[in-house]
């Protein structure tokens, strides 16, 4: 690529973005010249070349050499191995993300755009220390498939690859970290640092010792070792999932008594089987803004009156109160197929974010075991804080960090609060194509889905194909039934099929194909559409709803107008959707629902209220996210001045 052309998509980058970002990524578009300079060089090598220039590469970033002068033939080495190996090229565009990411930015990308591509170039660069890099994604299933379709990449140059999954061995993780690159999930990775640092503990090690959990280095070759190396660069894929949404969940590992076990199973058991017993507004109340339960004192005499075994007895009077509240509110406000599947006897969570089943997390509280008791499955009670560690502080303790996602500007205040990483919005290889359709509201949620069935109906007969996001598991089978009743052959992707759906939404794009999904099921996976279909307008997307976050609205969007292909979407709301209770409680809520009761067709004012209601939860859930960062650095401030372990010791 000669200068001029250069110059042009640096006035391309100043139109899109202002200020210093933008002169920032004007210097980046300066070095792409340079990257493709060193990529014609590399075309003339055979792979044996290739693979000395790497070693090469590696020696003079050991020796001392900044990474910053070695990154126009890095990148220019990778764009080449990969054009062999896996036969793709990285746009102009992808090198800007790359570079972005290589300097510690939260890249946000367009879905379509290559990320997963795209992160070869730093990943590969920063490895070349030798010191292990970690790339970070949402599932087993992308870490294991992000792997295999870039692995081969980074072996020609003479690296190694691992992926750490949930069903591996100690042996088994110990080799993938020990790697050049390794993939694997964030909760995989905190997990195995905190099972690190408890190790260390019973061996008498000191853990401040290490850059990380551990060191291969200093251990011998019997017993047992610590699985992962230093902390030294991370990765993160759909990092607003990850960094965002995932950061009020902590990691943690404990452990307690058997007496102690016990007697707890009984105590969820007892108060699962009685929670029906109770009256709102008579025995209990219920705070709509904090979503807690408190038992009045008719509530508190009923619970004492109810039949208890020996084990129950023995618990404390306001533990039992406890026990009861937690139960009411489990049955109150989580439903099965909503916030939940069970799966081979287990409670696995649905994320609220992504629709995906979120394995290896739990509620807290005792939630997640009150559900157990609910459902009567096997309780697995909270075993005692042993280890504990959030997904924020996991990610802060790397040297280095970067992240992608397709929607990160609405979150940038937060990542440059909390991580102090600025977000960049990398252009698009070709221009936008996406049509935005007028929002239509409802009075009620069956209006509403009757009229989204009529849409699709209507598309369908074009042969458009169509794919519609709904928020839970429920809505999505209602709506599948209606479908079915207007016979639209269509296929719904839930958290029920969670290991088909990277094929389902896969073959979204073809031809009259109708998918209903859950949020953001499917996510990471690319929608290509089939031969002709782009001369018919695209893929459209429906969104049934808004969801908590205008972010989840616009990943949905995002699936549609990929790589400059065209497409459409359109924003369905009802006066009756969630998204209004919880933005303004259900007093207003119902005054707004009667109001409109009789309306029979569209309510076009409706969509700016709605859309404050989502404002609303947003800003909450910031503030939370904050009250959280507080307690938790508070946490480890204290812990510190006590000489503990803000890992592994309680403050209590």
């Amino acid at each position: 690529m000669d200068r001029d052309v250069s110059q042009g998509l640096s006035e391309k980058i100043t139109s899109l973005v202002g200020g210093p970002a933008s002169r920032r990524m004007a210097q980046w578009y300066g070095l792409v010249p340079l990257i493709a300079e060193h990529e014609a060089q590399y075309k003339e090598m055979d792979n044996r070349q290739l693979r000395k220039q790497s070693l090469s590469l590696r020696y003079r970033a050991r020796s001392g050499e900044s990474l910053s002068r070695l990154l126009p033939e890095a990148f220019g080495l990778v764009r080449e191995t990969a054009w062999r190996t896996v036969g793709l090229r990285h746009f102009d565009v992808q090198l800007i993300g790359g570079i972005a990411l290589f300097h510690g930015a939260i890249a946000e990308m367009d879905t379509g755009e290559g990320k997963t591509l795209t992160a070869t170039l730093p990943v590969y660069l920063r490895a070349l220390m030798g010191r292990g890099v970690h790339l970070a994604t949402v599932n087993d299933y992308l870490a294991e498939r992000d792997t295999e379709e870039m692995g081969p990449i980074y072996e020609k140059l003479g690296m190694s690859v691992g992926v750490v999954l949930t069903s591996d061995t100690p042996e088994a993780r110990r080799r993938a970290y020990a790697c050049d690159v390794t993939y694997g999930t964030a909760k995989e990775f905190g997990f195995d640092f905190l099972r690190d640092r408890l190790l260390m503990r019973r061996m008498g090690r000191e853990s401040d010792d290490f850059l990380g959990a551990g060191s291969s280095q200093r251990w011998d070759d019997s017993g047992d070792k610590p699985v992962q190396r230093e902390a030294y660069f991370a990765l993160v894929d759909e990092a607003d999932s990850i960094l965002i949404d995932e950061a009020r969940t902590p990691l943690i590992i404990g452990s307690l008594g058997e007496d102690a076990r016990e007697q707890m199973i009984a105590t969820y058991d007892w108060a699962a089987r009685h929670a029906a017993v109770f009256e709102e507004d008579l025995d209990f109340e219920y705070d709509h803004e904090k979503r807690k339960v408190e038992l009045t004192y008719e509530g508190r005499h009923r619970m004492r009156a109810l039949p208890q075994d020996e084990l129950v007895s023995e618990v404390g009077l306001v533990d039992q109160y406890e026990y009861t509240e937690r139960a009411i509110k489990v049955d109150r406000d989580f439903h099965l197929d909503q916030q939940y599947v069970v799966r081979d006897g287990e409670i696995v969570i649905v994320d609220e974010y992504t629709g995906r089943m979120a394995e290896g997390r739990k509620w807290r509280d005792g939630i997640h075991q009150a559900i157990e008791a609910k459902e009567e499955v096997e309780i697995t009670v909270p075993t005692g804080q042993a280890a504990r560690i959030t997904v924020q502080d996991l990610f802060l303790r790397y040297q280095h960090l970067a992240g992608m996602t397709g929607t990160a500007r609405t979150a940038a205040k937060e990542f440059r609060k909390i991580y102090r990483h600025r977000v960049f919005q990398i252009p698009t290889n070709r221009p936008r194509n996406r049509s935005n359709l007028k929002a239509r509201v409802y009075a009620t949620g069956e209006q509403k889905l009757a009229a989204i069935t009529e849409e699709v109906s209507e598309l369908h007969q074009q042969g458009r194909p169509v794919l519609i996001g709904t928020r839970t598991i429920d809505k999505s089978q209602r709506l599948s039934e209606l479908l079915t009743e207007a016979g639209i052959t269509h296929v719904v992707l839930n958290a029920r099929e969670i290991e088909h759906e990277a094929d389902i939404v896969a073959a979204a794009g073809q031809q009259g194909k109708v998918t209903v999904a859950t949020n953001m099921a499917g996510r990471g996976t690319d929608i290509k559409l089939q031969e002709g279909i782009a001369e018919k307008g695209g893929l459209h997307v429906i969104c049934t709803e808004l969801h908590e976050s205008a972010r989840i609205d616009r990943q949905l969007i995002g699936r549609c107008g990929r790589q400059g292909d065209p497409g459409s979407y359109r924003q369905f709301m009802a006066v009756d959707d969630e998204i209004l209770q919880e933005g303004f409680g259900p007093e207003r809520a119902e005054r707004l629902q009667r109001q409109t009761a009789e309306v029979g067709g569209e309510i076009g004012n409706f969509r700016s209220i709605l859309r404050r209601a989502q404002r609303k939860v947003e800003r909450k859930h910031f503030r939370d996210r904050n009250v959280l960062l507080h307690h938790e650095r508070e946490r480890k401030k204290l812990q510190k001045e006590l000489g503990q372990d803000p890992y592994l010791d309680t403050t209590e």
